[in-house]
């Protein structure tokens, strides 16, 4: 074996803190899994993932909230998906206000903070049809955060109103819109995007979605789909074009302290079953390794969320030492992946758990990553 001075160089730059290329991103990806993941850790500890008062980096957050699909109606038709119907289907729905109300109940019951609520591409839902639903939530429930609409939700939106995003999201937020959740995301890079979902928003859709909500002071997730098509470097650039969006919505932020930004990215792998896209599945190695890439190259991200929804608790936990500081959701409710095969569940006890287990102190959370309680 040949010594490789550069790669001693490029160690140091990323233990230091340092931002890294594309190029050295792929070479990142193939170090020994032990080795990259203590890189994600020491990464995890620079971004000091919330200071909270000193003690952010002894800490790791969850979140109680619910996930609510309010229809599961779609004419994208994505090859990935196993969750979307067609208006003629027995099973196809459109959420009724009853229904939103009793779920909201019982996620208060449990200790609930947030609605996460996605649904599918409907043709024939109205515009306020969407603003009655957010103001009867908001008057109904106004402590309970609205996370909802996907940038891929707001494409279709635009092209269905026929309004610009800026005035879709300005009048969504006025009823009660909180943040946006980064669905959708998938790969971000166009040859992927048009093989595993031809009808579905391009990547400069989506990034345009989140600039705008950033600039009218929403926050949002960032995530990332993959296992299916997409190669290491279609992995990068997607992290890549994350980056430059949070350095532009973090410039603005900086101008304007009311702007919003990326809280947090969260990963994880295709699930296949039920699905028209088929793919060898991945493995814990590839979603540990693609976790921790993005804890590194995403310098300007405070906060990594660990994806046991489809990886399991156990390799959930490990993640927590490769760059993630948050477990995610105890996801009281959840329909997308589990209709792709994915059927693991939480409670907060097991969260709490697996969170102590490695040391940490496990505290619950709200949206915009302030402690509560």
């Amino acid at each position: 074996m040949i010594y490789d001075a550069s790669l001693d160089d490029l160690l140091q730059k990323v233990w230091d803190g340092r931002r890294i290329s594309p190029d050295e991103a792929v070479r990142i990806y193939h170090l020994p899994l032990e080795e990259l993941g203590a890189l994600a850790d020491r990464r995890r500890r620079l971004a000091k993932a919330n200071d909270f008062n000193g003690r952010g980096n002894d800490i790791v957050t969850y979140i109680v909230d619910r996930n609510v699909n309010y229809t599961n109606v779609c004419n994208v038709y994505c090859k990935f998906c196993a969750f979307y119907r067609v208006e003629k289907d027995d099973d196809a729905y459109v959420i009724s206000l009853d229904e939103m109300d009793k779920k909201i109940a019982e996620t208060l019951a449990l200790g609930g903070t947030q609605i996460l609520m996605q649904g599918g591409h409907h043709p024939k839902l109205s515009k306020q049809w969407y603003l009655d639903l957010l103001s009867h939530l908001k008057h109904r429930w106004p402590r309970v955060n609205i996370h909802g609409f996907s940038p891929s939700e707001f494409v279709h939106f635009r092209d269905v109103f026929n309004e610009p995003l800026e005035k879709i999201i300005a009048d969504f937020k006025a009823a009660g819109l909180g943040s946006i959740p980064g669905g959708g995301g998938e790969i971000l890079v166009d040859r992927v995007r048009k093989r595993i979902s031809p009808l579905k928003a391009m990547s400069d859709d989506w990034l345009e979605v989140m600039d705008v909500a950033h600039r009218l002071g929403l926050h949002s997730t960032a995530t990332m789909m993959f296992g299916h098509v997409e190669t290491i470097q279609d992995r990068v650039e997607h992290l890549e074009r994350l980056r430059a969006q949070q350095d532009k919505s973090l410039n603005h932020k900086a101008a304007n302290p009311s702007a919003g930004h990326f809280t947090a990215f969260i990963c994880w792998t295709f699930q296949a079953e039920h699905t028209k896209l088929k793919a060898p599945p991945v493995g814990a190695n590839q979603y540990l390794r693609t976790q921790a890439l993005g804890r590194i190259y995403l310098d300007n991200f405070t906060n990594v969320q660990s994806s046991w929804v489809t990886q399991g608790p156990d390799i959930g936990q490990i993640a927590l030492k490769f760059g993630a500081n948050d477990l995610g959701s105890i996801m009281i409710e959840e329909n997308v992946v589990s209709q792709a095969g994915a059927t693991f569940r939480m409670t907060v006890a097991d969260m709490q758990r697996l969170i102590q287990d490695l040391g940490y102190q496990p505290r619950q959370r709200d949206n915009w990553y302030q402690l509560v309680n």
